[in-house]
């Protein structure tokens, strides 16, 4: 049953003996490939090459210091809470007598977790952070084999502490 009453007729016409032992089409082959032949290679040569990023570009997390050297982060939990992947959890804690030079307040961050492998980069959690501790400045999160491997701790994630008396000597 036709839907209209259009019909179109189709002719095929006889190959050409060039079209039949495929040469135009053979020639016109190589010549794409010789063109593409002399352009220049936009691959990078990864480990002796690196290429540059762009100034928004989003790397590994980190939590950041303040300028005594202790935690910023203070397990307000909205890092967390801003998170789409939902890919941090945290444990905060009580400070302890004695503790003022590790943690800026009163309560802090005892256990902090990303899941790298659902985390999707998106910066949210840093916009979200009122103490500005959480940043996405570092490289590029490495390769690994196991699945625990990416749930990254406070071991990964806390920038080491900067001692000012090693510069002075």
């Amino acid at each position: 049953m036709q839907l209209s009453n259009r019909k179109k007729v189709i002719e095929q016409k006889p190959m050409t003996f060039s079209e039949r032992i495929y040469f135009p089409a053979i020639i016109r082959g190589l010549r794409i490939t010789l063109r593409h032949f002399f352009k220049k290679i936009p691959t990078v040569k990864y480990p002796e090459e690196i290429r540059p990023y762009s100034k928004n570009f989003r790397g590994q997390h980190s939590l950041k210091r303040d300028e005594e050297g202790r935690e910023r982060c203070t397990a307000c939990g909205l890092c967390a809470l801003s998170c789409p992947a939902e890919a941090i959890t945290m444990t905060a804690a009580e400070r302890k007598k004695g503790e003022e030079h590790l943690y800026r307040e009163e309560k802090y961050a005892s256990v902090y977790e990303i899941n790298m492998l659902r985390c999707i980069f998106c910066g949210l959690c840093e916009e979200a952070c009122p103490k500005e501790a959480i940043y996405l400045d570092g490289p590029h999160v490495t390769a690994d084999y196991l699945r625990k491997d990416f749930i990254y701790g406070k071991d990964k994630l806390v920038e080491p502490t900067f001692d000012i008396t090693k510069l002075k000597s």
